[in-house]
C-alpha cells in the first residue's frame, strides 16, 4: 500500500482502461494526479494504463467495479482513500454504445444500455458528492449525440441526455461546497467504442462534418477534462461540446 498523502491531488477514472477514460487518465497524471482507475473487466488494460500514468508522472492504481453496482462502486471509492488519503477528482467516462434503430434494438439491450451509462453515471455521483474534498470537480462525460441525433444511436443518447440532466441539478445541489460539476460531451472521437461496426466509408464521412475535417483524439478530450478537474474553478453546472463545431 503507498503512503497516504492528502496534500496530493487524487482522481478516480472510471472507464480508465480504455478511450477516453484512459487518456484522461494519463493527462491527470501529467498534472500530479494519483489516479485510481476503475474498470469493468479488461485487467490488462487496466495495469497499461497504470503503467502510462507513471509514466507521465502520476501515480495510479488499477481497481474493478462495475459502475452500476454500488456496492462495488463504494468500495472503488474506499480503496481510493485508502491508498491516496481522499478524492479530489471524479471522472465518469464508463459507457457502452450498442447500436440499432429504435424499432429493431432488443429492450435488453436498452436495459443495459441505461443500467451502465445512466444508472452507473448516478451511482458514481452519489459515491462523489459524499467523497470529493472541498477544491475538487465532478466531470461527467456524455456525447454530442444529444444534439447530433443520428439514427440508430436512440437508446445510447436518451442515457446521455440524462447525464446532462443529472450534471446540472447536481451542481445546483452543491451549493456551498466548493465543488463543480460539469459534463463533457464529445463529438466523433477516434476511439475502439467509436470505430466499431462501423465502415471506412461511414467513418471517413463521419470525420469530415467538422469545420476542422478530422474525428476528435481522445487527447483533445482529456485536455477539456484536465482543465475541468484544476483550474477551470468558474465553470460549473454547464455541457461543454466539445466537437470540433459539428453541433450547437
Amino acid at each position: 500500500m503507498t503512503e497516504n498523502n492528502t496534500t496530493d491531488r487524487v482522481a478516480i477514472v472510471t472507464g480508465g482502461s480504455s478511450g477516453i477514460g484512459r487518456q484522461a487518465a494519463t493527462r491527470l497524471g501529467q498534472d500530479g494526479y494519483a489516479v485510481v482507475i476503475g474498470y469493468a473487466g479488461n485487467q490488462a488494460a487496466a495495469e497499461e494504463a497504470v503503467k502510462e500514468v507513471e509514466q507521465a508522472g502520476g501515480k495510479a492504481i488499477a481497481v474493478q467495479a462495475d459502475v452500476a453496482d454500488e456496492t462495488a462502486v463504494a468500495a472503488l471509492f474506499d480503496r481510493a482513500e485508502q491508498e491516496f488519503g481522499g478524492i479530489d477528482v471524479v471522472v465518469n467516462a464508463a459507457g457502452i454504445m450498442p447500436l440499432a434503430p429504435l424499432a429493431d434494438l432488443d429492450l435488453e439491450v436498452f436495459d443495459r444500455v441505461v443500467r451502465t451509462n445512466l444508472r452507473g453515471t448516478f451511482v458514481v455521483d452519489q459515491q462523489a458528492v459524499r467523497r470529493v474534498r472541498e477544491g475538487g470537480a465532478i466531470v461527467n462525460v456524455s456525447s454530442s449525440l444529444t444534439k447530433l441525433a443520428r439514427p440508430m444511436y436512440s437508446a445510447y443518447s436518451a442515457t446521455k441526455g440524462g447525464v446532462e440532466a443529472i450534471t446540472l441539478i447536481l451542481a445546483r445541489e452543491l451549493r456551498g461546497r466548493d465543488i463543480t460539476v460539469n459534463t463533457v460531451a464529445p463529438g466523433p472521437t477516434a476511439t475502439a467504442l467509436f470505430f466499431e461496426g462501423k465502415s471506412q466509408e461511414l467513418i471517413d464521412r463521419i470525420a469530415a462534418e467538422p469545420p476542422l475535417e478530422r474525428l476528435g483524439q481522445p487527447s483533445d478530450i482529456a485536455e477539456i477534462i484536465a482543465f475541468l478537474a484544476g483550474p477551470a474553478r468558474w465553470i460549473n453546472g454547464q455541457v461543454i461540446y466539445a466537437n470540433g463545431g459539428s453541433a450547437a
